[in-house]
């Protein structure tokens, strides 16, 4: 019994920082004017983050190609419109955890 108890404060206090973690990449996106472009659940100029965690769910490389896109910008994947450079005006480790947060989605 004792050992489900602390079994089930493990996975509350990890949902919980899991949470945090979510509001404070979502935080962070919004500070670096990602949200300008993009949603969560809906395309604006750019695609929806849920679209993008969709077409690379089980791809072991996106993380790295989006840190890499997001940081040099680029276009014609999702369509015409091009995306700027964030970098140098978005730390990498910012682009990280973003990325990080639009691929948990």
């Amino acid at each position: 019994m004792k050992a489900l108890l602390l079994a089930i404060v493990a996975a509350s206090t990890m949902l919980v920082a899991a949470q945090a973690n979510a509001a404070d990449a979502s935080a962070l996106a919004q500070k670096s004017g990602c949200l300008a472009c993009h949603s969560i659940d809906k395309k604006v100029l750019g695609p929806a983050y849920k679209e993008v965690a969709a077409k690379y769910k089980g791809d072991k490389s996106a993380e790295a190609k989006l840190v890499a896109k997001v940081k040099a910008g680029g276009s014609g994947v999702w369509g015409p419109m091009p995306m700027p450079p964030m970098s140098p005006q978005v730390k990498d480790a910012d682009i990280t955890t973003i990325v990080q947060w639009i691929l948990s989605l």
